[in-house]
């Protein structure tokens, strides 16, 4: 189903009302949920156009994109949980549709007998790639801002999300550096 466009924009309309009924700081805040949730919205329904294509859910497919940037194509389940934010029996729940459509397979940690691994196959690989391909080219690079307004939309949103406490700014640069670090990323080249 297309995606279609509202006659007039509704982050406006909200804010009027709010305006209206309470105050500029609560209009002005209910204005920023409300661009970023509509935002969101729109952004979901294109990727997950692209998702339907491989039968994958943006999940699924987050999986599988940390997965094949692991230069070990395996990571530990514990590790996805705290990556992607998710409760360990949704991530059980994920790597049971993707070992059941044969795009990952688990596999013991080679250390810790307690430990179990996904690991990406080559059929995961594959899907993965084309996957992201897509969401380059029909998403992600035609985004409707430029680079310089992507990067300041970034920043802007990061400040929202350290100040309402979704990260630990005190230890967000070191853990990304060891993240990198182990990946061969940035900081580990």
């Amino acid at each position: 189903m297309a995606y279609r466009p509202s006659p007039y924009d509704v982050v406006e309309a909200s804010r009027r009302v709010w305006v209206e009924r309470w105050d500029g700081p609560a209009a002005s805040g209910n204005a920023v949920f409300t661009a970023i949730l509509r935002s969101q919205q729109m952004l979901m329904h294109q990727v997950n156009e692209v998702m339907k294509d491989h039968g994958l859910t943006f999940a699924r497919y987050e999986v599988l994109a940390w997965l094949a940037a692991e230069p070990r194509s395996a990571l530990a389940l514990s590790w996805i949980s705290e990556v992607l934010r998710i409760p360990p029996a949704t991530v059980t729940n994920l790597i049971d549709r993707l070992v059941a459509d044969g795009l990952v397979r688990r596999v013991p940690h080679e250390s810790d007998a307690r430990t179990t691994l996904a690991e990406i196959t080559d059929h995961g690989r594959a899907v993965e790639r084309k996957a992201t391909e897509e969401l380059n080219e029909g998403v992600y690079r035609p985004l409707a801002l430029s680079e310089a307004e992507r990067d300041r939309l970034i920043g802007l949103l990061g400040e929202l999300r350290s100040r309402g406490g979704e990260f630990d700014t005190s230890r967000s640069d070191d853990r990304i550096a060891r993240l990198d670090s182990t990946r061969g990323g940035p900081a580990g080249r």
